[in-house]
């Protein structure tokens, strides 16, 4: 039972409980499409619905073959493969860069920054669809459609500015007194931000990293225009698997799609926390 303050009026409680009820409300309204997949994935019948055995809780009726049909079919294991490979080499070079830049934007001696920063944040707001056809145009003259290489520079141009936005704000609370005395002492640039800048602003870059490698792990539209057979990701195969032969499996790899985030928002929450403690918040 939650307890209120004395002051607290009637009409006031009444109002955080409605408010709690209602936000409770939107969440599950939120969550149940997502929810709903993961007892469906396990159905031993080929149906995206619930059987009666398995709203019946019949043991017969549950079942992991969707799961063990996706080592069996290699356009999933080609799929996997690819979205790891595109994923993280996506996100070392998003980090890598979006780190970089984050740093001399904190700088408020660097000319044109409101400018700079608006650029290099705009694939967050500019359509989705109208950077992947840009891009389409642009590749060809360099012959990187259907490439790895393409595929991994336009997903680590969608990353960079996550990890700005979460770098940024870790240096927000970075006193700059310490790296200026860092290169009092006889410290180079660059070991005075590998010495002190970085352990301090690493839970950001980690917290950036992630966000790209979810965004680039994700994505789709981008692939449907860039990628060639050679280079299918996992939204690509459930994409092309809803439309050209409809297979539980989708279910069960969205299942596992779905852990993965999980456990990825799970990290970030935790260093999210520990961002906190090193800034004394």
């Amino acid at each position: 039972m939650a307890r209120f303050p004395e002051y607290y009026t009637l009409w006031d409680r009444t109002g955080i409980y409605a408010l709690r009820a209602v936000a409770g409300l939107v969440l599950f309204f939120l969550m149940a499409p997502i929810l709903v997949i993961i007892p469906l994935s396990f159905n031993a019948e080929p149906f995206f619905t619930f059987t009666e055995g398995m709203l019946a809780f019949d043991s017969e009726a549950y079942s992991l073959r969707w799961y063990g049909s996706i080592l069996e079919n290699p356009n999933w294991l080609l799929a996997i493969r690819n979205s790891f490979i595109v994923g993280i080499a996506a996100t070392i070079l998003a980090t890598t860069l979006g780190t970089l830049a984050a740093v001399g934007l904190a700088n408020s001696a660097m000319p044109y920054r409101r400018l700079i920063t608006a650029l290099l944040l705009s694939p967050m707001i500019v359509p989705l669809i109208i950077i992947a056809a840009g891009m389409f145009f642009f590749y060809t003259r360099f012959n990187l459609v259907g490439t790895h290489l393409g595929l991994i520079i336009a997903h680590a141009a969608l990353g960079v500015p996550f990890v700005i936005v979460t770098v940024t704000a870790t240096l927000a609370g970075f006193d700059r007194s310490l790296y200026n005395a860092g290169i009092g002492l006889g410290a180079s640039p660059m070991r005075a931000f590998r010495d002190i800048v970085l352990p301090i602003i690493r839970p950001g870059v980690i917290s950036g990293g992630l966000f790209a490698f979810v965004t680039s792990f994700d994505e789709v539209v981008l692939v449907l225009f860039l990628a060639g057979p050679d280079q299918r990701t996992i939204p690509r195969q459930m994409f092309s698997g809803l439309r050209e032969q409809i297979n539980p499996t989708i279910l069960a790899v969205a299942t596992l799609l779905v852990l993965v985030s999980g456990l990825l928002l799970v990290t970030r929450e935790l260093l999210r926390r520990r961002s906190d403690r090193l800034r004394g918040v």
